[in-house]
């Protein structure tokens, strides 16, 4: 029960990142609409000022959504005091618990505790267990009662649930564009589909090759702005588009810290400087994809875990779900590793990763001309074009019409994160595949596809909400424009166009 006397939230929930953030705090928005009692909910963000902070933290609210770096930086300014906090704090949650040290937060975690009272009951909630998890139970918890829920009696749930199913590729790495190609164009995997890639360069050079074929896709990385990295996850779990392109955080993390560590050995180039990524970024963990039934491994994870958790993206809520991964003979190491976690000497199909069984040698070979030519003209210079014309893109429509979507959100549906960034147009003759290409069993393959999508309900794609009459143009950022409107002529003024028409043709007439 919320008491008046409180002067600091009475409920803590600490997550890694910013999405896992926003969606926790929706999730808890959601629940509290039908309670009796008016609790106030709010999530803080590293981009927040200490005035805004202040503000949101003013109250004070009952339950606290946010980051660790964001409750120490409230701390050591001030806003939160640690004496309202030993005082007012019941429950503390920490989720995603094993990504918390990782991501850096140990000294924001650290400080924390020293204020949080003993009577506070304490959650402490991991996927998986490792050094860290260990690390934080003796930080945070005392006595505590570990419940593992994958072992219900004497049964155990699988790493990889039932209800998915796991396919792979063996292919050389110069291939792998050719197959993703085949499964998309050739319409193999259903739909919606997210695609992990390790490097924000090779989302990009995805996403302009894609573009190529007519494939429409959006890229999710670090770099963006957060308010779009937001929009694009809610366009993406409403089914505005159908491809989503991922960089995997944990690849972007790691990097990171080994920068930290090799610091001063190199002097920094000042012609091309880093661009900066957010530290409070991910998309493996912890977030809910709505309605992905295919989650394909375009770069394999470097990590064993890395893959049961991208792989946990499909196949939600007990729906079926299914994985295709593409593997080189460079990533044949991991792969082993993962099949021996997964079980798969046990000779049980459920941990089995097959072979995917609806591609054909011959359908592969049929669109690799086509690949191979669209793919030289992918170069590195528009890669790194086409992902700074995409981050000028986002940075205006988060901040500088961040006024006037706050006056008028219904116009941020009309913005779209799939749009095209090459600069050469599609070939028409690319974006359908001929039927002299198609071999029967190819034919065949898609046909189940399709026939599978229809019995799901997933024929109708969902399109973008216009307004008629109030926008001619599609892209709101289009509407505005530098000159003021325009007056209508006042009256007894002549209009210099037509009216001297028509008087000259009456002169015509009486001369007549």
């Amino acid at each position: 029960m919320p008491s008046k006397k409180n002067l600091a939230p009475t409920a803590f929930i600490l997550v890694p990142t910013r999405e896992l953030c926003q969606q926790v705090y929706s999730e808890v928005m959601s629940l509290i609409e039908l309670c009796r009692v008016q609790l106030k909910v709010v999530q803080l963000t590293s981009s927040m000022s200490a005035s805004d902070l202040k503000t949101a933290l003013a109250g004070p609210p009952d339950i606290l959504v946010s980051t660790p770096a964001c409750v120490q930086k409230s701390l050591s300014s001030g806003i939160l005091l640690a004496k309202a906090i030993q005082d007012s704090l019941s429950v503390l949650v920490l989720d995603e618990a094993d990504l918390l040290l990782s991501y850096g937060y140990e000294d924001d975690l650290k400080a924390f505790t020293a204020h949080v009272p003993k009577r506070c009951q304490c959650l402490l909630m991991s996927a998986t267990s490792s050094t860290d998890v260990d690390k934080l139970k003796k930080l945070v918890l005392h006595n505590p009662y570990i419940l593992t829920l994958p072992e219900v009696g004497d049964v155990k749930d699988d790493v990889i649930p039932k209800n998915v199913q796991q396919f792979y590729i063996s292919c050389s790495a110069r291939d792998k564009l050719v197959h993703i190609l085949a499964l998309l164009k050739l319409e193999l995997v259903q739909k919606k589909v997210l695609i992990y890639t390790n490097t924000i360069d090779m989302s990009y050079r995805l996403k302009l090759f894609f573009e190529q074929f007519g494939i429409k896709s959006a890229v999710l990385n670090a770099e963006l702005p957060q308010n779009s990295r937001l929009h694009i996850l809610e366009e993406f779990n409403a089914g505005l588009f159908d491809y989503l392109i991922a960089n995997d955080d944990s690849q972007s993390t790691a990097t990171g810290k080994n920068d930290k560590e090799n610091h001063g050995a190199g002097k920094k180039s000042k012609k091309h400087p880093k661009r900066k990524l957010d530290g409070e970024f991910g998309v493996v963990r912890g977030i809910d994809f709505k309605n992905v039934h295919t989650v394909i491994n375009y770069d394999m994870p470097r990590t064993a875990t890395g893959y049961v958790h991208r792989i946990g993206r499909t196949g939600r809520a007990y729906n079926t779900g299914a994985s295709v991964s593409l593997i080189s003979s460079e990533e044949m190491e991991i792969f082993e590793e993962i099949k021996s976690i997964l079980g798969e000497n046990d000779g049980e199909d459920s941990k089995f990763i097959a072979p995917f069984p609806l591609l054909s040698k011959n359908a592969v070979e049929s669109l690799r001309y086509r690949a191979e030519d669209v793919a030289r003209s992918v170069t590195k210079i528009a890669v790194k074009e086409s992902r700074a014309q995409d981050l000028r893109n986002e940075i205006l429509n988060s901040q500088k019409l961040k006024a006037h979507f706050q006056d008028n959100p219904k116009d941020l549906d009309l913005l779209k994160h799939d749009i095209v960034l090459s600069k050469k147009d599609p070939a028409p003759h690319l974006r359908d595949v001929p039927e002299y290409l198609l071999d029967p069993t190819t034919q065949e393959a898609s046909k189940i596809v399709k026939l599978a999508r229809a019995a799901m309900g997933n024929t109708n794609p969902v399109r973008r909400k216009g307004f008629k009459g109030k926008f001619r143009s599609k892209n709101p950022l289009k509407t505005f424009s530098s000159e003021g409107p325009k007056r209508a002529p006042k009256a007894g003024v002549k209009r210099k166009g037509k009216d001297k028409d028509e008087g000259q043709r009456r002169k015509k007439k009486q001369s007549i």
